[in-house]
């Protein structure tokens, strides 16, 4: 079975069945670090051999879900390679391969979205098979408000969930949707009440893990080609033009602006 006290920053607990997974750096609000971006890839290849495990339950610890990339860390430039040592920075590389991770994972996976998920946060929450979220959870790609493009799969999950129309809107402009409206507008499966969102959650991830195991992972897969197909068309553009935007002033401009609290000034096309 794996050993999952390997992981620094994701926290595995089993029981009938279940496995509970949460993104653990409570007092960063989970952001993502190279650390558990890296994570972030490996754990659902570990979930997926693991015998013992039949549904899974993912959550964030603390009052976040998960709120994206660490704007620390772009400021140090560790997040603002597209290539580089796993250990010390994030790269395309594992980007893709979360989505084609979360996507190859058999069994049904539950998104206890029990606050703000954001960039890369709202991709892997919104990617999860079931979502159940807080209505007051909040949903963004917020990758524009720092001058990147959302290619890590923020192109791929929003505009098949909503539509292109509102998705450019959403990517373009950074705006948050609470869990309640998300509900909606058909992003989320449940919006409930803060507190019973791990309540929910589990009861579906036990009635899954009791069910007919086959027929429900199958029945997953062959739903998942669709998403593969999109996630194959779009996330070597997407990454390649966030890698882009990544080297622009505007990008800089962004992060400085957001670490000094004050209003940035983007450069002007001409």
């Amino acid at each position: 079975m794996p050993d999952y006290s390997r992981y620094e920053f994701i926290k595995v607990e089993k029981a009938e069945r279940v496995a509970t997974v949460t993104l653990n750096r409570p007092d960063r609000l989970n952001a993502v670090n190279p650390g558990l971006h890296h994570e972030l890839m490996t754990i659902w290849n570990d979930l997926a051999e693991d015998r013992e495990v039949n549904a899974i339950i993912l959550t964030g610890a603390g009052r976040a879900f998960c709120a994206g990339g660490d704007v620390k860390g772009m400021a140090s430039g560790t997040l603002a390679s597209p290539s580089g040592g796993t250990s010390e920075r994030i790269t395309a590389a594992e980007g893709r391969r979360i989505v084609q991770n979360m996507l190859d994972v058999e069994q049904p996976i539950i998104g206890a979205i029990n606050g703000d998920a954001v960039g890369l946060g709202a991709t892997i929450a919104l990617l999860c098979d079931i979502i159940v979220a807080s209505e007051k959870a909040r949903f963004a790609d917020t990758h524009v408000k720092v001058g990147v493009v959302a290619g890590d799969g923020g192109a791929v999950i929003w505009p098949l969930l909503i539509g292109p129309a509102r998705a450019k809107e959403f990517l373009m402009r950074g705006h948050f949707v609470n869990g309640a409206d998300a509900f909606k507008m058909g992003m989320v499966n449940y919006a409930v009440a803060p507190e019973q969102v791990m309540a929910k959650a589990r009861e579906l991830a036990q009635e899954l893990a009791d069910g007919p195991t086959w027929a429900i992972r199958w029945s997953k897969l062959a739903v998942n080609k669709w998403l593969k197909q999109q996630a194959n068309l779009i996330m070597d553009a997407g990454l390649a033009y966030e890698a882009l935007t990544l080297t622009t002033q505007d990008h800089k401009e962004a992060v400085k602006a957001l670490i000094d609290k004050r209003k940035p000034n983007f450069v002007r096309a001409k």
